[in-house]
């Protein structure tokens, strides 16, 4: 008997991650796979957020990460109940770090078939184009990479 395939679907909760949950949502009905979404928390953030709070008693670190985990499950979570889905088991992965290497980490860890992402990220002034993180991933992705262009609307 063959595995259940796996698709990870890397989601930055910026306003194209709604199109790419529908879209990996979409490609887990058509091959009966367990979807996956990832949301990475960009170490970059969390250094600045750890260095700007220098000297303040009352805050917390750990308690303002595990904050950010727990949110950040919680919108992915709404972005794939708001989409229309059929039985999609779907579970959702939020990790802290450089994004690129995460997600290429979670793909070994979760034995991911296939990895979904979209071209543009939450930045507008950076790799207008095509995202940083989706350009690392083009040249060091060890599955089959679909990518979902900023303009693209249709979820078939």
């Amino acid at each position: 008997m063959t595995e259940k395939l796996k698709i990870l679907t890397a989601v930055d909760l910026s306003d194209f991650s709604a199109t790419t949950v529908r879209y990996g949502i979409w490609m887990a009905e058509k091959t009966d796979a367990e979807l996956i979404l990832i949301n990475v928390i960009n170490q970059r953030d969390l250094d600045m957020v750890r260095r700007a709070m220098v000297g303040y008693d009352s805050f917390s670190f750990p308690n303002y990460l595990e904050e950010q985990i727990h949110d950040r499950k919680t919108r992915m979570q709404e972005l794939f109940e708001d989409a229309a889905h059929s039985g999609i088991n779907c579970r959702y992965l939020v990790k802290d770090g450089i994004p690129y290497y995460e997600i290429l980490e979670a793909i070994k860890a979760e034995a991911a078939n296939m990895l979904i992402l979209s071209t543009k990220g939450r930045s507008n002034l950076v790799d207008v184009v095509v995202g940083s993180t989706a350009r690392k991933l083009f040249r060091r992705c060890t599955v089959p990479l679909i990518t979902i262009p900023a303009t693209y609307a249709q979820v078939p």
